[in-house]
């Protein structure tokens, strides 16, 4: 049976677990009508040129995991964020972990979607905010059909968070292949601060295919600081879908360090809804390999004096393939926008291969607009430099690529953080870089 098939008729198995009379199901019936007349996304689409779908779409996936495997702390503390204080939602399979997360209703919400998509307190919130900035897409209708179980975060009006959230997804061995859909819902009101931090993990080398939607809501004068950590086995895939709506005078940053993985794919998107609005999109990528990672971009400028920034690295080797396709797009009222767009790459072998395509979508006549993107090599004289200082070749050619990424982990806020990333980019080039941030 087709993996279409398997979802088309999971959908009827799912009906069974959840209330027919919640008004969420008219949403779930919609969405799934929809994936039912599309289907998964091919290379036909202009949106998905340089991806195919293909090789994973053949596993026969588990659509819903048999029970949580059982693991303990030591399973997964290798993975988060440890050494700091934190609120930590973990999911094992799709499933909430208890005895490992650390979620919270005091003061703020951390908690799960199951919950707010069920319970009568939650409706106001989830009516106002739930699916209403996802666009009707192929991958985002699917996940929406089976929308059930992820992260529920809400910060009230001109509260800052006082730790960091960490969303976490493992994925263990009690299925020969799974497919899991998460789905986290984020709303910061009106002058609140938060910062989170979300990493799928898969603790197996069964295949794993998760097809993720988060919906972020940033209120007036409100910052949401995000850190996506993508550094996973190269049998499990990522198709990440993500949607920020800010209101004026809000910031917005989303950093992704895609380090690991068969096929990920980041479907990012931003829509300013007010004016002073601040977003700011950064990436690392580090492949080697078959793997494949594809950052699609976008960031909607509809109000008078915004900024954007976009800053994405990329270094490619072996046979790994690299995607960025990024769009600017500013209305004509939207004068006073500046907007800046960047991708690097470095290809450190011929069978490598990168694809680069930025684009500025301009309908007003007063802004300030740049965009470009390079693809090459390293620097012989740069390297031929360090060489003549006594410094190796391995380790040279590292610190030349640790340089060129470092610009993306200069602006990340959370030390912790920053440390983690240089160690596992160090990782990644093989050598010990021999300093910490």
């Amino acid at each position: 049976m087709e993996l279409k098939d398997k979802l088309m008729s999971s959908y009827l198995a799912f009906e069974e677990q959840v209330d027919l009379e919640n008004d969420i199901h008219d949403v779930r019936n919609k969405a799934i009508k929809f994936f039912e007349q599309t289907g998964f996304p091919t290379k036909k689409l202009e949106a998905w040129k340089y991806t195919s779908l293909n090789s994973i779409l053949k596993e026969d996936y588990s659509i819903f995991p048999k029970k949580e495997d059982a693991i303990d702390y030591k399973d997964i503390k290798k993975y988060l964020i440890h050494d700091i204080d934190t609120y930590t939602i973990v999911f094992v399979d799709g499933i909430y972990s208890s005895h490992l997360s650390r979620t919270t209703h005091d003061k703020l919400d951390a908690c799960l979607m199951s919950s707010a998509l069920d319970k009568e307190k939650y409706k106001p919130v989830i009516d106002k905010y739930f699916n209403k900035i996802v666009p009707e897409e192929s991958m985002t209708s699917l996940n929406t059909a089976f929308a059930k179980e992820g992260a529920y975060i809400r910060i009230p009006k001109n509260l800052v968070a006082e730790k960091p959230i960490q969303v976490m997804n493992f994925f263990t061995s009690n299925e020969a292949a799974l497919m899991v859909q998460p789905r986290n819902l984020i709303i910061a009101e009106e002058g609140a601060h938060v910062q989170i931090i979300e990493r799928h993990q898969s603790l197996t080398e069964h295949p794993v295919l998760t097809n993720s939607v988060t919906e972020v809501y940033v209120g007036k004068n409100a910052e949401v600081d995000y850190y996506k950590i993508q550094n996973d086995k190269t049998t499990s895939s990522l198709i990440d879908n993500t949607f920020i709506k800010q209101e004026r005078d809000s910031k917005c940053s989303m950093h992704t360090f895609s380090l690991g993985g068969k096929i990920t794919r980041n479907n990012l998107k931003f829509y300013q809804h007010g004016e002073n609005c601040n977003s700011v999109l950064k990436g690392v990528t580090i492949l080697e390999g078959k793997q494949h990672v594809d950052h699609n971009t976008l960031v909607h400028h509809t109000q008078p004096n915004c900024e954007s920034h976009q800053d994405y690295k990329g270094i490619f080797s072996e046979k790994s393939v690299g995607v960025f396709n990024g769009n600017v797009l500013v209305d004509r009222v939207a004068q006073k926008t500046n907007a800046f767009q960047s991708n690097n790459n470095i290809l450190i072998d011929d069978t490598a291969t990168c694809n680069s395509k930025p684009q500025l979508e301009i309908f007003a006549d007063d802004v300030k607009c740049s965009h470009g993107c390079t693809i090459g090599q390293l620097d012989n004289e740069a390297l031929y430099y360090l060489r003549t200082r006594g410094i190796p070749k391995k380790e040279a050619r590292a610190l030349l690529m640790f340089a060129f990424a470092n610009k993306v982990l200069s602006s990340v806020k959370i030390p912790e953080i920053k440390k983690r990333i240089t160690k596992q980019i160090a990782l990644k080039l093989g050598v010990e870089l021999g300093f910490n941030l």
